[in-house]
């Protein structure tokens, strides 16, 4: 199994969609303004979009989205978008910490930007490909 490192490119045209998609218009997501007023250093990405990314890295290591039998996350840190037109990456890697008698391989996930950690406790079980 190739588990090389995917990276994610999120701009804060990324944030209108995912917006518009989930429905999800809070103002930490698109105004500086408003993210600054409650204490955050600027716009930030919505957590489940960081996490459905995480979540496509290992859809893509796994084969299908079907091999990936669970999947969690703890949010530990926010996913800063600047306002400009390169927004920020996220890299996403992994390490098999087991693979079980059944065949099922456990995964340990990290994910960072700009070289911090923006999720803890973040792990998958992937079935083998068919």
């Amino acid at each position: 199994m190739d588990l090389s490192t995917r990276t994610f490119r999120v701009t804060r045209a990324d944030l209108v969609r995912y917006a518009g998609a989930s429905g999800d218009f809070n103002p930490i997501h698109w105004s500086d303004r408003f993210a600054t007023k409650v204490g955050l250093p600027g716009v930030i990405a919505h957590g489940m979009f960081t996490m459905a990314l995480v979540g496509r890295a290992v859809t893509d290591w796994a084969g299908s989205p079907d091999a990936v039998l669970e999947y969690g996350v703890r949010f530990t840190r926010p996913v800063l978008v600047p306002d400009d037109d390169e927004g920020t990456e996220i890299e996403v890697s992994a390490v098999v910490r087991e693979v079980t008698e059944d065949g099922l391989t456990r995964l340990d996930l990290t994910a960072t930007c700009r070289g911090e950690k923006v999720l803890a406790q973040a792990r998958a079980v992937i079935r083998p490909s068919r």
